[in-house]
């Protein structure tokens, strides 16, 4: 892809985070309804109304593209382009006043992820991923876009958002890399792999993660110097087992994906 072509698809996606921003911040610990949609997950007027503003732009800007959203679906379906939208991601966070949730924006070219954004409105950080550039990071307390280097599992910062997502795991090999690592921290959404692209973190193991949930961080991570695949070492892809493995250090990777491969119960518990 020529460069030119993915400066333009980055400055829209810059105009959706803006926007989506501005609509967003104002509902940060305000009084405002939650609704709890099929599947139990919360939804509030912040994410329906960022995900429509972040829409409008593509329609105007971008019409022959594609695009799937959280909340209202997919559009243009057979465009090559096609842009993945969460609004906020960790409403469970924004509506309980912690600013650790993330507007997700990304853009795939035939299902390859090729440009990602992760973010946060409150904080006013912003970490911007595109093939084959390393990862901007904007934010008030400063700071790079760069993994650190942890040479063990077991000097390694373990992170997930949930133990009930890992109720949700294919097996319970997350065990045992717990108990490989040298710690591990709950919480966090698609802000724990910011920080892992700023070397806070240094490994998340996640499960019944939806495309638009790992499309944007998959850009973010590797322009940082981390690697993201599935648990099994894979490819992220649509039809995968929607799990979700990231690491700062490569090096960690496969022994990361053997301890996740260890597993003799089946399907896991907390």
């Amino acid at each position: 892809m020529k460069p030119e072509a993915l400066d333009h698809y980055l400055s829209v996606a810059t105009m959706m985070a803006d926007a989506a921003r501005c609509v967003i911040r104002p509902w940060f610990r305000a009084p405002l309804a939650v609704v709890d949609k099929a599947d139990s997950s919360p939804v509030t007027i912040a994410d329906r109304t960022a995900e429509r503003v972040m829409r409008a732009i593509l329609a105007e800007r971008l019409p022959d593209h594609g695009v799937f959203g959280e909340e209202f679906g997919l559009e243009n379906e057979q465009a090559d382009y096609r842009w993945l939208l969460d609004p906020v991601d960790g409403t469970r966070s924004f509506v309980t006043g912690r600013p650790v949730f993330g507007t997700l924006i990304a853009l795939l070219k035939n299902g390859v992820p090729i440009l990602g954004v992760i973010d946060q409105a409150v904080t006013q950080e912003r970490w911007v991923g595109v093939t084959g550039r390393p990862t901007q990071f904007v934010s008030p307390f400063g700071g790079q876009a760069v993994t650190r280097h942890c040479a063990t599992l077991a000097q390694a910062e373990l992170s997930c958002t949930s133990p009930e997502m890992l109720e949700l795991a294919p097996h319970d090999g997350w065990k045992t890399l717990k108990n490989a690592a040298k710690r591990m921290t709950w919480g966090g959404d698609c802000y724990a792999y910011g920080l892992l692209a700023l070397g806070q973190i240094d490994i998340i193991a996640e499960c019944d993660m939806n495309p638009w949930d790992w499309a944007a961080l998959v850009p973010v991570i590797e322009g940082a110097g981390g690697r993201i695949t599935a648990w099994d070492g894979s490819a992220l892809r649509y039809d995968g087992d929607r799990t979700v493995l990231a690491v700062g250090d490569a090096k960690l990777h496969a022994k990361a994906v053997e301890m996740l491969a260890q597993s003799n119960t089946g399907k896991s518990s907390t």
